[in-house]
C-alpha cells in the first residue's frame, strides 16, 4: 500500500471511495453526504492540497483522508480531519490507520498545531485524540460532547483556546 497526495486523476475514485464507505443499506440510491462534502471542500478556500491523501493498492485508490483549514477563536491554528473513507473490501485491514498516521505526520511536518475531528470514541484515541474540551477547544455544536476530539501536534500552544470552526462546506451538512 502506498499513501500519497491526491492527484487530479484521483478525484472520481475518491468520490467513489466515500460513496461506498458511507453507503446506507436502507437507502442504496442515496449519495452519502461525505462524498459530496469532499467535492465541496476541494472548491473551498480551506482546502489544503498537501493534506488530501489517498491509499493506493495495485494502482487502485482504496482509501482517502483530508484535513482542511479550521479556526479556533477565529484564528487559523487548527485542522479539521475528515472525512476518512475506505472501500468496504479494504476496511479492517489497516488502511484507515495508515491514512490517519500519514495525515497527522504530514500536518505535524507542516507545523500545524492542532487537529480536530468528530468521531468514534473507541477508534480515534489510538491516534492521540481526546475530548477537545480538555484542551480548551469547544465544538461548534455543543451536543457533540466527547465525540468532538482533538490531538495536539508538535507546534501546539496552550494559548489555543476557544470555539472551533470547520471549513465552510461543513456548515452546509
Amino acid at each position: 500500500m502506498l499513501i500519497r497526495r491526491e492527484s487530479p486523476a484521483d478525484v472520481a475514485a475518491i468520490h467513489a471511495v466515500h460513496a461506498a464507505a458511507f453507503a446506507d443499506a436502507q437507502r442504496p440510491d442515496a449519495v452519502p453526504v461525505e462524498a459530496g462534502l469532499v467535492d465541496a471542500l476541494r472548491a473551498d478556500a480551506g482546502w489544503l492540497p498537501a493534506l488530501s491523501l489517498v491509499a493506493v493498492v495495485d494502482g487502485q485508490v482504496v482509501g482517502h483522508v483530508v484535513a482542511t483549514r479550521g479556526h479556533v477563536d477565529g484564528e487559523p491554528v487548527a485542522l479539521g480531519i475528515g472525512p476518512l473513507g475506505v472501500l468496504p473490501a479494504w476496511q479492517r485491514r489497516g488502511v484507515g490507520s495508515a491514512l490517519m498516521h500519514a495525515v497527522l505526520g504530514a500536518a505535524d511536518a507542516l507545523d500545524e498545531p492542532l487537529a480536530v475531528l468528530l468521531g468514534h470514541l473507541d477508534y480515534y484515541p489510538r491516534f492521540g485524540f481526546r475530548p477537545a474540551v480538555d484542551l480548551g477547544v469547544t465544538p461548534p455544536v455543543p451536543a457533540w460532547g466527547a465525540h468532538f476530539q482533538a490531538r495536539p501536534l508538535t507546534a501546539w500552544r496552550d494559548t489555543i483556546k476557544g470555539e472551533f470552526a470547520y471549513a465552510a462546506p461543513f456548515a452546509d451538512l
